[in-house]
């Protein structure tokens, strides 16, 4: 018989319905969406329709000419794979670089190839062989750039007659929670605007400015940036060299692998788990022109490095990486799918094997076998118990399927 007056209970009942209602609300979780394992960036004065297959054409050359260090640093035969996809497929996610990439130009000019962009965002959204997403990159909404990022965004949604089939935009520099709110007025104005559906656009926040990752005041702002984003932020991307040089990093050291670099993607890495919002590691600017293979060994290390520890999106910014992205990616799953298949299966028949895992590891490793499958490490999981419908409850703590 129990000693808590029913008063009491209720009082702690409403209590912490509220907290249960609050936390589902800003910690979905994953919302089912694949994430792409990398974005392309091109500035907008070298972008064409065919960007996408001439990437691939000089990637395909390039694994070519150095099959054989390639082949050192696969370690589960997924060089061949890795080509076809060069040839089909090479790029899933691309943005139109208007920020550093293209630099500062007269508004004129600017206006020209911000509709030409949303052109071709409209030509890849209509015809097959496109990146799965794309979009933009704006200038950043300080005072000094932030009429010319507004401008420009207007100009590719005129351009591209609308908002596109997977289009986002990314908006670098971001220091401010306030910036974050007016970003969210400024999708509900283009909304309107346009005539389009409430919710179509959708941004990622670059984060590439230490006062992003601790304010003044002590406290984590990027963690507050996702909560009044009000679902319309799809990423937090990293900006390595910005954010490098911002903390004092001489330029020789500025790196992805550099321990300020590691603390900033932890802490992002940390405000957005479980909000359903992807974390994309940052870019080099090592790209194998000069010293082809140093350059290669070292992207691959890097995206390895960056898989280990979670970040399974990053930048790439020449063809080249295009190559060891894919390698790396595909013997990263493929290795970790053959651990956690067969913990899965012990899993599901209760027999523990060597591990006996709790549900939240078997969360983590049907979210594994699900990310090798969505990436085309592997086209299944090669258990057939291990269907999809299974995977994805596993992956949500949700009850599993009735078998057929």
């Amino acid at each position: 018989m129990t000693k808590v007056p029913e008063n009491v209970r209720a009082r702690i009942e409403a209590l912490l319905d509220g907290v249960d209602a609050e936390l589902r609300r800003r910690y979905p979780g994953s919302n089912g969406r694949a994430q792409p394992i990398h974005t392309v960036y091109v500035p907008a004065d070298r972008l064409a329709e065919e960007t996408p297959e001439a990437w691939g054409a000089a990637a395909v050359e390039l694994l070519d000419r150095h099959r054989d260090l390639l082949g050192t640093l696969d370690g589960t035969d997924s060089l061949p794979e890795v080509r076809k996809r060069l040839e089909a497929d090479p790029v899933q996610d691309l943005r139109i670089d208007f920020e550093d990439g293209y630099g500062l130009r007269a508004d004129a000019e600017e206006d020209r190839a911000a509709t030409a962009a949303g052109e071709v965002l409209a030509a890849w959204a209509r015809r097959s062989g496109g990146p799965a997403s794309s979009g933009i990159r704006m200038k950043g909404l300080g005072g000094g750039e932030r009429r010319r990022a507004l401008r420009t965004l207007d100009l590719v949604l005129t351009g591209a007659g609308g908002v596109p089939g997977g289009f986002v935009f990314t908006v670098p520099k971001i220091r401010a929670v306030q910036q974050v709110t007016a970003l969210v007025q400024l999708c509900v104005g283009l909304e309107r605007g346009y005539g389009i559906a409430e919710g179509s656009l959708r941004f990622e926040l670059q984060i590439e400015s230490p006062q992003a990752i601790i304010a003044a005041d002590g406290t984590a702002p990027v963690a507050a940036m996702l909560a009044v984003a009000e679902g319309r932020c799809s990423a937090l991307h990293f900006g390595t060299y910005d954010y490098t040089a911002a903390c004092g990093v001489a330029a020789p050291d500025q790196a992805l692998d550099h321990p300020a670099a590691d603390h900033a993607k932890a802490v992002m890495q940390v405000a957005a788990a479980q909000t359903g919002v992807w974390v994309c590691d940052g870019s080099t600017q090592i790209v194998p022109d000069a010293d082809p293979e140093a350059a290669l060994r070292n992207h691959h290390r890097l995206v390895v490095r960056a898989l280990r520890r979670g970040y399974y999106q990053g930048w790439d910014m020449h063809p080249g990486h295009l190559v060891t992205r894919w390698l790396a990616t595909y013997d990263f799953f493929r290795r970790a799918m053959d651990v956690a298949v067969p913990r899965l299966r012990d899993y599901l028949a209760r027999r523990g094997g060597d591990v006996v895992d709790e549900p939240a590891t078997a969360e983590a490793l049907a979210a594994t076998v699900l990310r090798g499958i969505d990436c085309g490490a592997r086209p299944d999981a090669g258990a057939p118990e291990l269907t999809e419908p299974v995977l994805r409850a596993l992956a949500a703590r949700a009850p599993l399927p009735e078998a057929p």
